[in-house]
Formats: structure tokens, sequence, C-alpha cells
């Protein structure tokens, strides 16, 4: 084992590989191509930084990280590289886990509301444009506006439909609302609840201070999300990660420099978080990772090529592991050579030649020294892990969920009145509404015709008299007539 204040990583010629604990905050990067150890060096980095008492956070993509729960086997390769490392303290060994699952399958259902992953990531989720994108952002200021919670799938769609159905209404306060953009967002929600993205949003949603615990020993609790079925949505898994980081972010209160990390997150497969991402998403990342080391929290990324990063974030990741990279073709070949540059030159070899020439188990390290300054490039040997290396058995699996204190808190969904019961109680309204008119006016209707006329048959009397005084009237007329023409004609 390493001191309390470093983490081992391994050893080259010279010298052992340290990190320091109180520079870990200053983020890093484990890179390399298939096969070539990424994932015992994150084991490695995680079990020390366990065994300093720093929780870690990682997702497990492969189904191999589960097992470090459980003592290793010192035997075969692991007997050898102990042996040629010449690591006397070496004590197999497991450690302190929290398994987690957006699905609730393989650990405690992980969960965030709408509104707290907000418009920005969820665009980003749905794979929106940037008219798409703006009409999201719409529905949810006047969802603000008009105190509609929204928290989990059900919620989203039913303020989508809300929003185009009353376009024409919301037009001159919030301006247009294509109806276009409001079929294409709910095709996107449609294709998201097919792969099971519908998984991610409701309550109970997730505490991050159940991300920061440790054992009755002092450990470090390692949180692993299990990430197998979630990469199958590639889009959905990064942007799920990045609301991780943005909410220790916003949550986590300052704390300036300290002797050791509050939190080491890494977020493996990197590359998926910055593959077509809007440019405004990229700043906000560069903002959470530039940031988010005042708050005590480190980020590593991991990743097969580190050009996969962009330049303004690969800037802020002091600790760099390198594991080979292929070099069969001219493009990667200058790759190689663009890689090589980040690093601090080592007189003693050329980094551009040796990183396709790296074996497996083996890595070209540069760390930060206790000034925070980048150290000269090593070639070293990655010290191998302590823990059990496979896949962990179910049932062990489940036993450590049940037996966890989480156990029981985030299985219960909670399914409290929000935007999609608020706007069924409204609409419901509006039908009673509109079937008591109509029964009003149905009653009106009866009403008018039921009422009493007056009868076209006449009375006797009514006849008689009116006869005679047609007749009257006649005879009258007839002498008046003849009176006329008697004295025209006598003239």
């Amino acid at each position: 084992m390493a001191g309390d204040s470093t983490v081992r990583i391994g050893k080259s010629e010279a010298e052992e590989i340290v990190m320091r604990l109180e520079m870990m905050n200053r983020h890093g990067l484990i890179a390399g191509a298939t096969g070539t150890g990424k994932t015992v060096t994150l084991r490695v980095i995680a079990e020390q930084l366990s065994a300093s008492g720093v929780p870690v956070f990682m997702a497990d993509v492969k189904g191999d990280l589960a097992s470090i729960c459980q003592p290793g086997v010192v035997q075969g390769g692991i007997q050898k590289r102990v042996e040629l490392l010449g690591l006397t303290d070496f004590a197999p060994q497991g450690f302190p886990v929290m398994f987690w699952d957006v699905f609730g399958e393989q650990g405690h259902p992980v969960r965030t509301t709408v509104s707290e992953m907000g418009p920005l990531l969820l665009s980003r989720l749905l794979n929106l444009n940037e008219t798409q994108a703006g009409v999201l952002s719409l529905a949810f200021r006047i969802a603000d506006d008009q105190g509609l919670l929204l928290l989990d799938f059900k919620d989203l769609r039913a303020m989508i439909a809300f929003v185009g159905e009353n376009a024409r209404e919301f037009r001159n306060e919030y301006g247009n609302v294509s109806a276009a953009s409001v079929g294409a967002i709910q095709r996107k929600l449609l294709e998201l609840e097919e792969q099971g993205g519908e998984h991610i949003f409701g309550e109970p949603a997730l505490n991050l201070d159940d991300f920061l615990q440790t054992d009755n020993e002092g450990r470090g609790v390692v949180n692993i999300l299990d990430a197998q079925r979630l990469l199958m949505a590639p889009r959905a898994y990064a942007a799920f990660l990045l609301y991780l980081l943005s909410e220790l972010f916003e949550t986590l209160p300052e704390v300036g420099d300290a002797d050791k990390p509050r939190l080491v997150f890494f977020f493996d497969e990197a590359h998926l978080l910055f593959a077509d991402a809007p440019k405004a998403l990229v700043e906000k990342i560069e903002l959470v990772v530039r940031l988010i080391r005042s708050k005590g929290a480190g980020v590593f990324f991991v990743t097969q090529n580190p050009l996969d990063l962009p330049d303004s974030v690969l800037a802020q990741l002091g600790h760099r592991v390198l594991h080979a990279l292929r070099a069969f073709t001219p493009r990667e070949q200058r790759v190689v050579r663009a890689v090589a540059e980040t690093f601090r030159q080592n007189p003693a070899f050329d980094p551009a030649t040796v990183i396709p020439e790296l074996k497996v188990g083996e890595a070209l390290v540069s760390m930060l020294d206790e000034h925070g300054a980048p150290q000269m490039a090593e070639r070293a040997l990655i010290a191998p892990p302590m823990s059990l290396l496979g896949t962990l058995d179910p049932q062990e699996r489940g036993r450590i969920i049940r037996q966890s204190v989480l156990y029981g808190y985030y299985e219960k969904v909670e399914d409290r009145e929000s935007a999609y019961e608020m706007l069924n109680k409204r609409q419901e309204a509006r039908e009673q509404k509109r079937e008591e008119q109509l029964a009003l006016e149905k009653a009106e209707r009866e009403a008018r015709q039921n009422r009493p006329r007056p009868s076209n048959r006449q009375s006797y009397v009514e006849a008689f008299a009116k006869s005679t005084l047609r007749s009257i009237g006649y005879s009258i007329g007839r002498k008046i007539a003849r009176g006329i023409l008697g004295s025209l004609m006598g003239k």
C-alpha cells in the first residue's frame, strides 16, 4: 500500500509512481486502446482511494467492476506482477460497495426528476436540434409559470402535448410554437421510452449525499452504476452521468484545497459525452470541470483516444495515464504524435515512439507534483488490483443490495401530484363544464318545444265577427268607389 497521502499507480525503472491525494481534485485522464489495461488502472486507483477514506463513483460498462467487493487471488499474472514490482505489502482484499442501476435490476434504482435534469441536458438526451430545443425550453418556462411540476416521464409527455394543443394561446407571450417541433419532440420521447429511458425520471430522486459514504473502518464506499444496459442508449448514458456531475457541482459546498478529495468521479466511455455535442453543452462541461475542483471533487475521464475530448477539457486534466495506442495507419500515427505532445517531455525517450510499443498493463504516466506542476512522462508498469478480477456472482450481488442501509428507500416509487395529474384535472374540469353547458342548452331547447302555442282554429263567434266586419268594410268600400266614379263621370 502507498502512504496515507498518496495513491500508488505503479512503478517505473527509477521510482514508484504515485498520485498525491491533495492533487486528486485536479482531475485526470485514463486512455488507451481496447484491451490495454484501462479498466485495471481504474480499479487500482479506485481501490486505493477507498482505502484512503475517499468515496468513489464509477460506471460499470462491461460488468467486470462489481467484483471489487471481493478479495483477489495472488496467482498467475498477479503473482508475477507483485514480484516484479516488489510489492511486499500487497494484501488481497475487497472494498465496500454500493450498487446502483437506472433500471433497478442490478442495484438500487437511481433517478432524477425532469426539472432537475433541465432542458439543456434533456435536449442532449433526446438529440434535438436548435429549434426543437427552443420549444422544449419554452415548455419548461410555461410549466414554471403555471406551477406545473415536471417530475417523471409522463409529466414531460403531458406538458409537451399541452403546449402543442394550446400553441395559439402561448404565441404572444412566449413566442411561436412550431407544430412540427412539438411532433418531433413527441417522437423522440417515444424512442426514449422504447429504450427504457423513462426509468431515469421519477421519485425518490437521488440524494447525492448517499454517494459520500464511508464504512465502519473509515474506507470510502465505491459506488458502482451498472451501465451495461444503459450504454445501449449512448446519449442517455452520457446525459445521465453529466447530470450527476452537474448536480455534484451545484450541491457540494466550497472547500478549497483539502488534504484529500470528498469524491472522485470516473467517467468511462467519456467520448460519448462529446460526440456531436452542441457548443452550449461543451461549454457547460468545461465550466463544471474547471470549477468543481474547489468543491473537493475530482473527475477522471476514461476513453480510448485522448483526442476525443475537447482541448478546453483536456487542458484541465492534470494526471495522465496513457496505455498503448495503435498506429497502423497514417491517421493513427498522427494521433499518436499529437497525444505525445501533450506530455511533459522526458529526454530519456521519445513518447511518440514509446506509446505504440506499450504492453498490456504498461502505461505512459505523468502526475502532478506537490506544487501542482506536471512531472515528466515516465514509462511504468501498473500495479495489480487487490480485489478479484472477473465478474460478481448474481446471488452475491443480490445479498449485498439487500443488506444495504438504503435498501427499500429507492425501491419504493413515489408518484405525487404533478403536471400529468394537474393537466388531467384541468381537462376533466373543462369536459365537465362543457357537458354542463350542453345539458343546459338541451334543456332550453326542450323547454321551447314544450311551450303551449296559440291555436290556429277560430271560434264560431270570432269567425262570424270577422266575416261581418269584412262584409261591412267591403260594402262601404264599394259605395265610396261608386260615389267617386259617379262624380267623375258626371263631370
